[in-house]
């Protein structure tokens, strides 16, 4: 958690607008957290595709699984993505959202965070992910973005979404360079 209020629906709204409102998509949801992206995910999808949620926290994927019975929560480091992916059977997720704070991109292992996201997804898939509109100036963001625009064909940066505490906007990173194996 870093925030001191969930994410608002308009942010929620934003995050998940890649996610086709036809055929069954694989979605992951990393670091999902009170469920704000899970809720809106889940009103998205209905009934269909699949809905991976990968929260680290055993207490808050536990309430997340009794929240969102249809919702396959794993209680599980972000890092661990592809093997989470393998054991269920899953090649390639089509979108991957992303409820997961700077803190997660630090370290060696959060340092590959980003590729490992792109290997876990389709050829043409989508990657989402928030910061807050004060903090996007910090070195930790921009070394972020970074990292997203070398690993990704196209990074879009979001409106700032005001109806938010704090304000934030969305990155939405398009076909990755590093594809998933096989």
């Amino acid at each position: 958690m870093a925030s001191v209020a969930p994410s608002s629906a308009a942010l929620a709204a934003a995050m998940i607008a890649p996610v086709p409102r036809t055929g069954d998509p694989v979605v992951v949801e990393l670091g999902p957290g009170t469920g704000a992206f899970t809720a809106a995910l889940h009103r998205r999808l209905g009934d269909r595709g699949r809905h991976l949620a990968v929260e680290i926290n055993p207490a808050m994927a536990a309430d997340l699984a009794v929240r969102f019975p249809r919702v396959d929560v794993v209680a599980a480091a972000a890092a661990d993505l592809p093997a989470i992916l393998a054991d269920r059977g899953i090649t390639a997720a089509d979108v991957v959202v992303s409820g997961l704070p700077w803190a997660a991109y630090a370290g060696p292992v959060g340092g590959r965070l980003v590729d490992t996201i792109a290997t876990a997804l389709d050829p043409a898939g989508v990657f989402t992910q928030f910061t807050y509109t004060w903090s996007r100036w910090a070195p930790p963001a921009r070394r972020q973005l970074r990292r997203l625009r070398s690993s990704y064909d196209e990074v879009l940066v979001g409106r700032t979404i005001w109806r938010n505490l704090p304000p934030a906007l969305a990155y939405i990173a398009r076909r990755p360079h590093v594809q998933s194996q096989p």
